[in-house]
C-alpha cells in the first residue's frame, strides 16, 4: 500500500502544520504496533528519503504503522529553516505520538536517524516509548555542527566565495539559527540513558579482513548506558552511508536488520 500524504495541524505544539505520511500497517498481518521516524538534519533528510520509505514499507508489511514527520520548517512543513528550534521539533516528536497513539494500539517505537537519532533519545525521557530504533546515531551534536561547518568551509574554498560579513551559521545552504545551533551543541547522549530498550544500528565500512565494528564513541556511549542499567543491542553493518553519498543509495542488509530489530523490540503476537 501506498503511504498516505496529510498534514497534522501543530496546535498548541508551535504554528502552522506539519506534513506527514502514514503507511498503514499490512491487513494480512496482525497488528503488531507503531513506529515514528525522526530524520536526520538538513540536506541528510533529503538523501536518506529513498531508504526510509523503503524501511517503512518493509515495516508496514511485518505489522506496524509506520509514521513519517517532517520537522517544523524541514521538507514540506509550516516555517523555513531558518525558524527551526530544537524545542519546536520536540513538540512534533510528540505531535505526531499522540496522533499514533489516539489512532492505532500497541508499543510504540522512535526510530531515528543520525541527528534525529539524537532528537528521538531526547523525547524518548518525555513520551516514554516502548523502544527505540538508532540508526547511525550522533552522539556529539557539537561535532555533527563542526562536521557540517567543515562542508561550508570547503564550499567556500572551491567555489571563491569569501565574501566579507558571511553569516557564522549559514552552513552548506541552510541558514541555522543561533539558538538552534546552541540547542544541537548542548545535545549529548552519553548522559541520557534510555528509559526503554534500544537497537542501535551503523554502517561501517567492511574487508575481507575483519567485520564491520562500531565506532569508539558509539561504544563509549553504549557502554556507559549498559553500566546505567539501560538495555542496548548493537550491531554493525557494511554497507554505503547513503545519508551523505553523492547517489541515492540502498543498503539492504540495513532494511533486515532493522526488521530483525523490532521483532526484538516488539515481537509478533503481543496484541490481540
Amino acid at each position: 500500500m501506498s503511504a498516505q500524504p496529510f498534514f497534522l495541524p501543530a496546535g498548541d505544539a508551535g504554528p502552522g502544520q506539519r506534513f506527514c505520511l502514514h503507511q498503514a500497517a499490512s491487513p494480512a498481518v496482525a497488528a503488531r504496533g507503531a513506529i515514528i521516524y525522526i530524520h536526520p538534519f538538513a540536506e541528510e533528510m533529503n538523501k536518506s528519503r529513498r531508504m526510509a520509505a523503503l524501511q517503512a514499507r518493509a515495516f508496514a508489511g511485518a505489522g506496524f504503522h509506520v509514521l513519517h514527520i517532517d520537522l517544523y520548517g524541514c521538507g514540506d512543513s509550516s516555517g523555513d529553516f531558518a525558524d527551526a528550534r530544537w524545542e519546536l521539533w520536540r513538540e512534533d516528536v510528540a505531535l505526531a505520538a499522540h496522533w499514533l497513539r489516539d489512532s492505532f494500539p500497541g508499543p510504540l517505537t522512535l526510530w531515528g536517524l543520525r541527528l534525529g537519532a539524537l532528537l528521538a533519545l531526547d523525547c524518548a525521557h518525555r513520551l516514554r516509548p516502548d523502544g527505540l530504533l538508532l540508526w547511525q546515531a550522533v552522539v556529539s551534536g557539537q561535532a555533527h555542527l563542526h562536521q557540517f561547518a567543515r562542508l561550508q568551509t570547503a564550499a567556500r574554498l572551491f567555489g571563491g566565495d569569501t565574501a566579507p560579513g558571511a553569516d557564522n551559521h549559514d552552513i552548506a545552504g541552510y541558514t541555522i539559527a543561533p539558538a538552534l545551533a546552541d540547542a544541537i551543541r548542548r545535545q549529548e547522549a552519553q548522559p541520557l540513558p534510555p528509559p526503554c530498550p534500544v537497537q542501535w544500528l551503523e554502517l561501517a565500512p567492511a574487508s575481507t579482513e575483519q567485520p564491520p565494528a562500531l565506532q569508539a564513541a558509539s561504544m563509549l556511549v553504549i557502554d556507559r548506558w549498559r553500566q546505567a542499567g539501560a538495555s542496548v543491542t548493537a550491531r554493525a553493518l557494511g554497507g554505503t552511508p547513503f545519508w551523505n553519498s553523492s547517489e541515492i543509495v540502498e543498503v539492504p542488509a540495513l532494511l533486515d536488520a532493522s526488521l530483525d530489530a523490532m521483532d526484538s523490540l516488539a515481537p509478533a503476537g503481543v496484541l490481540p
